[in-house]
């Protein structure tokens, strides 16, 4: 089930919240999180009624483990206990994602029988196994290394792995995030008001911005010949598509928790206005990053070691993030991409990042904006080969007949509105010429009017092109 879907919208949601208002009655909040974690069950059910099982398999495993592991603390079998308790849901994760892609990677030096390669390529991903299986493992960590009281409750333990505003395509939500909120929270007006505003802002990203970007990208794959300019297009369209997609999913995902009293951590901070690709992974996928930092990065050394192991502990990190992404060779090269340019910046520009000129941060900037195009031509594309030819049609010299260049001219006018938005939405303009105009105006109440207006709107032009439109996933849900 799609947040950006009539069935969500008008039949899910409706529904939840009136089962969450009444068990509110009742002043306990076992009540409260019964009901969202029936729901959230309902809701990843809905689309992986096998795989459902899966994770509920995995949580109940993960519960056991950790509470025996707390028990015999000091003892070999509670470092056993939590060592099975993060490699098990590793396990399930390299099995559903990996199977196929290394056995077909490794094929020449290890012999399989082409039976067991056409059964690894039947093996389907389960939906946000990336995401959950991050969760429990965090959770296991943490609780070992004490960050973190056990949860000996099973119904609060499931409800932070399955709370659905989350569960499919993050943000990583961490245990300690949510811990005080699963046993006392409460919904205040501000809160129910934030999170309806900060939801229908996230499906007008995703509706109204990224589907239709999707739609001049599909447009844009299905022409022979592009044209340099309508290839620049392209690729700027692939990157604010996959931006506009994913943090209006995260969005939806932070308004949903508020609307019930969680307070998940924020994913994206307008990440395309960065002057480095350093400063970009401070503000892309944010949960992402931390959660490899802090279990990955720093265990490993960090920076406080030699710096050949300082360059290989980077490498790891990224090489990890980019498999994390997808068990293919594009998504290990992009994130490898990544890894080069965040190392030579953490070298020869590091002491100078904070004090550059304005014209240095333009040309940074310029920088920025191209690797990134670059890297989500990578990222998009089915495989290397295809990123390639992606990547070779930003340069001049591909000879266009007639037909073709005005085909092109064509699909480029006619998308130009779209670019145009997505490009200044990615930016803090919009949100600072709002705040600037109602500090002026001094008018609360004119300013709360204009936000109910807007969701309105936006929710009446959601369900419009839904209705219409056929034209709708999830990126992030391959992941």
């Amino acid at each position: 089930m799609l947040f950006s879907s009539i069935t969500f919208l008008y039949f899910f949601l409706p529904t939840v919240f009136i089962l969450y208002g009444i068990a509110s009655i009742k002043q306990d909040i076992t009540w409260r999180n019964l009901v969202l974690c029936v729901m959230s069950c309902l809701f990843y059910a809905w689309g992986e009624p096998m795989y459902f099982f899966l994770m509920l398999v995995q949580v109940m495993i993960v519960y056991g483990l950790t509470c025996y592991m707390e028990k015999k603390r000091e003892s070999a079998t509670g470092k056993v206990c939590f060592t099975l308790s993060v490699l098990l849901p590793f396990a399930s994760l390299f099995y559903f994602k990996y199977t196929a892609f290394f056995m077909t990677t490794l094929t020449s030096w290890l012999p399989w029988p082409e039976s067991w390669i056409k059964s690894a390529k039947t093996i389907t991903l389960p939906i946000g196994i990336s995401f959950y299986t991050f969760q429990l493992t965090s959770y296991c960590i943490d609780v070992w290394l004490g960050r973190v009281k056990l949860q000996k409750n099973l119904l609060s333990l499931m409800t932070y792995v399955a709370l659905f505003p989350q569960l499919i395509a993050g943000p990583i939500v961490r245990y300690s995030d949510v811990d005080k909120e699963l046993s006392d929270r409460k919904t205040t007006r501000e809160d129910l008001a934030e999170g309806i505003v900060r939801f229908t802002i996230g499906l007008g990203k995703k509706v109204l911005i990224a589907n239709v970007l999707g739609e001049f990208v599909a447009e844009t794959l299905a022409l022979e010949n592009r044209g340099i300019a309508l290839s620049w297009a392209y690729a700027l369209a692939v990157s604010l598509q996959i931006y506009f997609d994913f943090s209006g999913y995260s969005d939806m995902a932070i308004g949903l928790g508020r609307m019930f009293g969680f307070h998940f951590p924020e994913n994206f901070h307008y990440p395309f206005i960065s002057d480095s690709l350093t400063e970009f992974w401070r503000r892309w996928h944010m949960t992402l990053g931390t959660w490899f930092r802090d279990y990955v990065y720093i265990p490993m050394g960090g920076n406080r070691v030699k710096k050949a192991k300082w360059f290989f502990n980077l490498l790891t990190v990224w090489f990890l993030t980019g498999l994390w992404h997808g068990a293919g060779w594009n998504f290990i090269i992009w994130g490898l991409f990544f890894s080069v340019f965040l190392i030579l910046e953490k070298v020869f520009f590091g002491k100078t990042e904070r004090k550059s000129s304005l014209l240095g941060k333009i040309a940074g900037h310029v920088y920025v904006v191209i690797a990134i195009i670059i890297s989500f031509l990578i990222f998009h594309a089915e495989n290397m080969e295809v990123a390639m030819r992606d990547i070779r049609a930003l340069l001049p010299g591909m000879e266009m007949e007639k037909v073709q260049l005005e085909t092109a001219l064509f699909t480029l006018r006619n998308r130009l509105g779209i670019l145009f938005i997505a490009l200044v939405g990615s930016t803090p303009f919009p949100l600072l010429v709002w705040k600037r105009f109602f500090t002026w105006l001094r008018k609360d109440v004119v300013e709360e009017i204009v936000k109910a207006i807007g969701v309105v709107v936006i929710l009446l032009l959601s369900t419009a092109y839904l209705i219409d439109g056929s034209f709708n996933p999830f990126l992030y849900f391959r992941f």
